[in-house]
């Protein structure tokens, strides 16, 4: 089968360009708030999972079909009361460590989660502080930096709504020598 095969004929010039600008439309304006979003890494807090200067892919629709999961990578504003004015539309990236109902504890360089050790590849050095015991709330999160030591994640100001979160961090696309999936 070759090329032409492919092509409409006698098909209106005036027909492909409101087509055309339908489809530029939606991707330009539509997938972007709805869809997919792009964020910049600005700090170091996710090292070595995610470094400064990484452009990643965040998708924000599927917590609309399922729960979000423990290591899942998400994006949300700082809680209230830790924004300023020059902040309020600030967003953070940390990794989901506690689900609704989990009972959190971090001691000795571990994570626990309902009295058992996390397995944690990802981090960058063994937390060197105490933290819990708490319950995470229904329909709220714990989540913690892949930089522990180094960073202000859920272990200095405490959950994440469920409502708050903008979506889960998918891939990397920049830069090119470490693109790929996030996981």
């Amino acid at each position: 089968m070759d090329s032409s095969s492919f092509k409409f004929k006698n098909t209106n010039p005036w027909l492909y360009g409101v087509l055309g600008i339908g489809i530029n439309s939606l991707l330009a304006f539509g997938l972007p708030t709805y869809v997919f979003e792009a964020r910049y890494i600005p700090t170091g807090a996710m090292q070595p999972t995610l470094e400064r200067g990484d452009r990643l892919l965040i998708e924000k629709f599927s917590y609309l079909f399922r729960e979000p999961k423990r290591k899942d990578i998400i994006v949300f504003p700082l809680p209230e009361g830790l924004l300023q004015d020059d902040t309020k539309d600030y967003a953070v990236i940390f990794r989901i460590i506690g689900l609704p109902g989990d009972t959190v504890e971090i001691f000795d360089g571990t994570v626990f989660i309902n009295a058992n050790a996390l397995d944690e590849d990802y981090i960058l050095e063994q937390p060197n502080y105490r933290w819990g015991p708490e319950v995470v709330p229904v329909g709220s999160y714990f989540t913690l930096a892949d930089n522990r030591n180094n960073s202000f994640d859920g272990h200095a100001w405490g959950f994440v709504d469920k409502d708050n979160i903008i979506g889960r961090s998918v891939f990397r696309f920049w830069p090119l020598q470490r693109i790929g999936k996030l996981e």
